[in-house]
């Protein structure tokens, strides 16, 4: 129960006023002191950026504009702006009526004046017409803030579908990121297990070659056969997992899935995996609370049910209104507008539910136990939205360690391959060693792309746990002048894994895409920062 003193500091509301609840977070990073984490604040809202990547910035500002799911969250904040302004119209008449009818009368000859059958009194009629216009209404007085406690929450619930919104954005932007470098990533291990095919396949000639000659058993043959073979039959399932990854990208852009092998390779044909850089700006854990979407909706979603209580608790005392009608009645309908045919009647009125206090007690208390439920959900989300940063981090950090020692063992094995086939071919060494040295290579290439891949994919994953992306909504395309991209010509690819850059204007990154009707953006549903109570509906141009 609210007590007179709360009442009159709530602005003659009973119920809570809300505050917002504390929430646990971490001082600093576990890895603040890996000289890679930067603990400042992260001015670049657009991320991906960092890749310095052009075909990935159409893709995610694509994306942004035609994904359906997007759209979806877009008209969730229509639906609640209808529903807030339904909340504020409350505070005006709650019923407000216009009626009006015709009737035609004939009175009983056995009653009334007409009793027994006389006939009636001389001068009135047994058949007369009565004609009514008028309206009325009813008006519940907000006398203890039940329907301001109701806009309260509409409020809160507004502001929590726009954050939602949001955090479907932040969530797109990193899937789109995601499969692209899944995308590349397919591609970068289809080119190494299509090369050592074609070294195998020499290893091959080779041992056939010794064979008929009769310096070489049919062993060799065969192991050199067992190599090609395993090599080869990876390539089918790395072109289906490639088409799925493009499939994916397709549907994130709302479109249906086709051909993007165009859209995607940019003016040199092939391009390599995103290469992120070895630092990361994180800012501090407390960040978390402000940035991450889907934090700030869980928080509107607290306002709202602390708002709830009040409605709940507005039941438990007398509720005040006033009502009223006023008419015109004439048996004539030439008569209805003069003013002696006006009538009507107003007053004040109350009801008071004083039989039903057990049951709206418990109403009460079950508002307060979901109040209650949504702050433990807050706090658990504040917690989730950290483990979700430092495990990004950690994966991020060692990914890196791990690419840098692959590429030492690449490198490593594509020379080994390439001496101990120069000493078989002077016959100084069995195939043996040829078969293992090249079935090695295989191994750590496609190791070594993989590793390169989710050093990308960590980096995404870092910028989603910090809820990165979403004021791609207030502001558009980052207008920003990309540095040249280095490119991977197939010729460049060098057997250890080292690729030689070759730098390509970034602004015809998209020219294979124009004129593809499939690929024209759609219209976006354009939202404010922050429902501010006046905003217009969005508009769906």
């Amino acid at each position: 129960m609210t007590s007179c003193k709360e009442y009159f500091q709530n602005g003659f509301k009973v119920g809570p006023n809300y505050c917002k609840p504390a929430a646990p977070v971490a001082e600093h990073w576990i890895d603040y002191a890996d000289a890679r984490v930067i603990s400042q604040p992260q001015n670049n809202w657009a991320w991906w950026s960092t890749f310095n990547d052009p075909i990935l910035n159409e893709l995610i500002q694509t994306a942004s504009q035609q994904n359906l799911t997007l759209r979806q969250a877009g008209f969730r904040v229509m639906e609640a702006r209808a529903l807030d302004a339904y909340a504020r119209g409350n505070l005006f008449p709650q019923s407000q009526t216009a009626f009006g009818g015709y009737q035609r009368n004939l009175l009983s000859e056995q009653v009334g004046f007409t009793g027994g059958g006389g006939g009636g009194l001389p001068g009135i009629s047994r058949e007369f017409s009565v004609w009514t216009l008028g309206t009325q209404f009813q008006w519940e007085l907000d006398f203890w803030g039940q329907f301001r406690r109701s806009i309260e929450a509409a409020d809160a619930q507004l502001d929590a579908s726009i954050e939602d919104y949001d955090d479907v954005l932040v969530i797109l932007i990193a899937d789109v990121a995601s499969a692209y470098v899944d995308v590349r990533t397919l591609e970068q291990r289809l080119r190494y297990a299509r090369q050592n095919v074609e070294s195998q396949s020499g290893s091959l000639r080779l041992a056939e070659d010794k064979q008929q000659a009769g310096v070489s058993s049919q062993l060799d043959v065969s192991q050199a056969v067992t190599n090609v073979s395993q090599t080869e039959a990876t390539i089918p399932q790395f072109e289906a997992d490639l088409r799925r990854a493009e499939n994916r990208l397709c549907t994130l852009m709302g479109m249906p899935p086709q051909d993007i092998k165009a859209m995607l390779a940019g003016p040199g044909g092939i391009r390599p995996i995103p290469t992120a850089p070895a630092e990361v700006v994180l800012g501090i854990p407390a960040d978390l609370v402000r940035r991450r979407p889907d934090v700030r909706r869980q928080e509107r979603l607290v306002a709202q049910q602390s708002a709830l209580i009040g409605v709940a608790e507005a039941d438990l005392y007398p509720a005040f209104s006033i009502t009223g009608q006023i008419f015109v009645r004439a048996s004539q309908f030439q008569n209805l507008f003069l003013s002696s045919a006006t009538g009507g009647n107003a007053g004040p009125t109350f009801s008071w539910n004083i039989f039903n206090y057990g049951r709206i007690r418990n109403l009460v208390a079950a508002e307060e136990a979901r109040f209650m439920q949504q702050v433990s959900l807050y706090q658990q989300t504040v917690l989730d939205a950290n483990r979700e940063a430092e495990d990004a981090i950690v994966q991020f950090l060692q990914a890196q360690e791990q690419v840098r020692i692959l590429r030492t063992g690449v490198a490593a094995a594509a020379q080994s391959r390439d001496l101990v086939n120069e000493l078989y071919q002077g016959g100084q060494a069995d195939f043996g060693r040829v078969f293992v040295a090249e079935l090695f290579l295989v191994q750590q290439q496609d190791a070594l792309a993989v590793s390169e891949g989710t050093v990308a994919r960590s980096l995404v994953e870092i910028n989603r746990a910090l809820g990165g992306g979403w004021q791609i909504r207030l502001n558009g395309a980052p207008p920003m002048e990309l540095p040249p991209v280095e490119e991977i010509q197939p010729e460049q690819v060098n057997g250890d894994g080292a690729n030689v850059p070759t730098p390509v204007d970034p602004n015809a990154a998209t020219d294979e895409a124009d004129g593809d009707p499939a690929l024209e953006p759609t219209p976006a549903i354009d939202l404010p920062e922050k429902f501010d109570g006046q905003s217009e509906l969005p508009e769906v141009k």
